[in-house]
């Protein structure tokens, strides 16, 4: 989203929350267990690099893949970099890569070699350099290189000895607190150099999307397109007790009604994105698992401040006290969220949580509405995708009740539904909304994750 947004109105945080079917097979072998989990929609593609959404994420930057780095309680872990050293003005950082990791075997690939540095050197000379060959023979966009500031503040990626194919180099234009925890998101998932090099050779670079290859638990099998992904337990993974299944299927069930039934079928043994009404039906069920957590997303207003009378501060603050914030947790979460205070999550090291929200005050808003001289109110948008989000379970219902309470001080609120993902994040690009609602799910956890990228 661009800068034409105001966004610290108000946003919830809610718990993620995934549920299990309790396995009636306690003694099966790890090794021949299947699993499959609901997900909630369709993967755009296999190239972590590609995307921003959770929901690719999941079906291959979590599966498929590994990164440098990964980020595990809010602290920085090593994985396919098991350990690294970083130069005294904290502008060169150089990564020891671990040895013995291999790539994927698979109908269309057969590795030649361990995973070294030079598949650190491909992945991200990708995003970077717009002229390499296999850039310019499959152009793409990498968002994460964006956002993430990578594309300024890295000045070279090295391999700084020939003689050692398992050390590599990043330096840096200047000092970047964050460096670290973005080389651990999604996104920056390690690719094979020698199978890009396989499929530019045979004219097929787009296959690098639809035929991964990672070093990841999972083995890509096959994708039909709104039904399954197929995944085979990898049997060289260089975490042997992480792969615990030979098989892992990704069943494509959009609707959450429908996840749940699945699920009470066991034709599916793992299901994500629940809504809060489900939580509720299947807690006391012995036979299921609902594990929770809190979770590193929000929900958020956002406003286009380049539309009358939104560039006004004293009008969105009067939209901002007008809401019932109380309401829509206890009637979009069914309470399992709270209101936020500042553009941080709980779990984030800088949270104040000394900061408190401003209480809603129908009176004052009115009031500020006459300072700013709309005393009869106005008429705006309000633009909401109808799908179930984890930071948003219900957007409907959260847009109504925004817009019952808008009308309380005589502003209009006109519900534009944006009917997918793909053409609401469009619609806020392109600046066509007065109001708007989204939502974030956090990468990495730094602070940087959340404030520069929204």
């Amino acid at each position: 989203m661009d800068t034409f947004c105001n966004r610290l109105l108000l946003f919830w945080l809610m718990p993620i929350m995934n549920l299990f079917a309790a396995s009636s097979d306690a003694t099966a072998k790890l090794s021949d267990k299947t699993l499959v989990y609901c997900s909630g929609g369709s993967p755009s593609g296999f190239d972590a690099s590609q995307s921003w959404s959770i929901l690719n994420h999941t079906a291959s930057a979590y599966t498929i893949y590994n990164r440098l780095l990964e980020v595990d309680g809010g602290q920085i872990q090593p994985s396919l970099a098991d350990r690294w050293t970083i130069s005294s003005d904290g502008r060169v950082y150089t990564f020891h890569l671990r040895r013995g990791v291999k790539f994927h075997t698979t109908p269309w690939f057969k590795p030649t070699r361990d995973f070294n540095a030079e598949d650190v050197l491909f992945t991200f000379e990708r995003m970077r350099n717009p002229d390499m060959p296999f850039r310019k023979a499959y152009p793409t966009e990498f968002p994460f290189w964006h956002h993430s500031n990578f594309d300024t503040i890295i000045s070279k990626i090295e391999i700084p000895d020939r003689s050692d194919p398992y050390t590599v180099r990043f330096t840096l234009k200047s000092v970047n607190a964050p460096f670290l925890f973005n080389l651990a998101v999604a996104s920056a998932s390690i690719l094979s150099a020698e199978y890009a090099a396989q499929l530019l050779k045979t004219g097929k670079p787009s296959d690098i999307n639809w035929k991964p290859v990672g070093t990841g638990p999972f083995i890509f099998e096959k994708y039909v397109k709104d039904a399954t992904v197929r995944f085979d337990g990898n049997p060289e993974y260089w975490k042997p007790d992480d792969v615990r299944l030979s098989k892992l299927i990704f069943e494509i069930t959009p609707d959450a009604k429908v996840r749940m039934q699945k699920l009470k079928m066991n034709e599916c043994q793992v299901s994500a994105d629940l809504r809060p009404v489900d939580i509720t039906a299947f807690e006391p069920d012995p036979n299921f698992h609902v594990l929770r957590q809190q979770g590193l997303n929000m929900s958020y207003l956002a406003y286009n401040i380049t539309h009358k009378p939104l560039d006004n501060v004293r009008v969105r603050r009067a939209l901002d006290m007008a809401i019932d914030k109380k309401a829509i947790i206890d009637g979009v979460f069914e309470g399992r969220a709270q209101v936020a205070v500042a553009p941080l999550a709980p779990l984030q090291w800088p949270y104040d949580k000394s900061l408190k929200d401003a209480p809603r005050d129908l009176e004052q808003a009115k009031a500020l509405l006459v300072d700013a001289d709309y005393p009869d109110g106005f008429s705006i948008s309000l633009f909401m995708a109808p799908i179930e989000r984890p930071y948003n379970p219900n957007a409907r219902l959260m847009a109504e009740m925004i817009q019952s309470d808008w009308a309380k001080i005589g502003v209009k609120a006109h519900i534009v539904i944006n009917e997918d993902l793909s053409k609401h994040i469009k619609s806020g690009h392109e600046g066509k909304h007065d109001t708007i609602l989204f939502g974030w799910n956090g990468g990495n956890g730094d602070p940087d994750d959340w404030l520069k990228l929204l």
